[in-house]
């Protein structure tokens, strides 16, 4: 489950160590983390990180095909998420070391940068080859912070983004060794959490209200 520390002004949000995906327990878990990082005071910013093979798979397809009856509110769940990390009110980061897919590249992109490991992992949105449609939701977040380009191909192709070909796309902002990747994040997030506060949120709400 996912577990929130704290290195100074920079909250560390860890989803976890297997593929991440998106149970309710877990949604559950980052929003209380975020409720954390949100209700602080003072210079902050945040990193979203993961150990292991994954950054994260996105939804859980398995707890899904169990419980078909609560399928709207659990994609609400989802787009709350997506949408409260693309306003959260401080400088966000995600350190991925790991495959990063489906919804969780969302979820990586409603972040503010992304950090990739350079020489292993993928970063890809599967849908047209797993039949699942992007929400109208899910696709003004991708439309919204990719350019016209790549969200096309990263959409309609399903192409896997390793991490020198998702830095030249514009979809990462930074591709580095993988024991940099968390370090490299971190560092990031302290030079920015003077911004952290009510403009910053207003900023980003203004600046992603289509999505």
């Amino acid at each position: 489950m996912p577990t929130l520390d704290r290195q100074d002004d920079v909250f560390i949000l860890d989803i976890g160590d297997g593929e991440n995906r998106f149970h309710p327990d877990w949604l559950t878990a980052v929003g209380e983390a975020l409720d954390e990082v949100e209700k602080a005071d003072g210079a902050r910013a945040m990193v979203t990180a993961a150990t292991g093979k994954f950054f994260s798979n996105g939804l859980d397809l398995e707890w899904l095909s169990g419980h078909a009856d609560q399928y709207q509110e659990y994609v609400l769940g989802v787009h709350e998420l997506l949408a409260r990390t693309l306003s959260l009110p401080v400088v966000t980061v995600a350190a991925l070391q790991g495959h990063t897919f489906a919804a969780g590249a969302m979820f990586s992109l409603a972040h503010d940068f992304r950090v990739m490991r350079a020489d292993r992992g993928f970063w890809c949105l599967p849908e047209a080859d797993i039949n699942i449609p992007f929400t109208p939701g899910m696709s003004a977040l991708i439309q919204a912070r990719l350019t016209p380009q790549t969200a096309h191909e990263a959409m309609t192709t399903a192409r896997r983004f390793g991490g020198h070909d998702a830095l030249a796309a514009g979809v990462v902002d930074r591709a580095v060794e993988e024991d940099a990747v968390r370090p490299t994040a971190v560092e990031l997030a302290r030079s920015l959490t003077s911004k952290a506060g009510d403009t910053l949120g207003t900023i980003k709400s203004r600046m992603y209200a289509p999505a």
